[in-house]
C-alpha cells in the first residue's frame, strides 16, 4: 500500500510517540522528551501548516493525493464519502 504524505505523517507520528513512550518507561525517562517534541511539532504545524516530517515524506516520493484515473481521490474514508455526496 502506498501512503500519501498525510497518512505517512500520521504513521510516523504514531510510531515515534509509541516508541518514545516505551523507551521512556523501560529505558530512561529522558525519552519522554521525544514524545513532547513530536507533540509540539504537531501543534505548531496546525497553526503554521509546515512540518519537517512532511518535507521529508515529500522528498521520499510520497504523493500528496491518491489518483484514480484522471480524478484526485481523497486519501481518507471521510473525504471519500463527502466527495461521493458532492458528485
Amino acid at each position: 500500500m502506498k501512503f500519501t504524505v498525510e497518512e505517512g505523517l500520521r504513521l510516523a507520528a504514531g510510531c515515534f510517540v509509541l516508541l518514545s513512550v516505551a523507551l521512556g518507561v523501560w529505558v530512561n525517562p529522558l525519552w519522554f522528551g521525544l514524545t513532547a517534541f513530536v507533540g509540539l511539532n504537531l501543534l505548531q504545524s496546525a497553526f503554521s501548516h509546515w512540518c519537517p516530517m512532511m518535507w521529508i515524506l515529500r522528498r521520499a516520493g510520497l504523493p500528496e493525493h491518491r489518483i484514480a484515473g484522471d480524478r484526485l481521490e481523497p486519501a481518507c474514508e471521510a473525504g471519500r464519502e463527502s466527495a461521493q455526496r458532492r458528485a
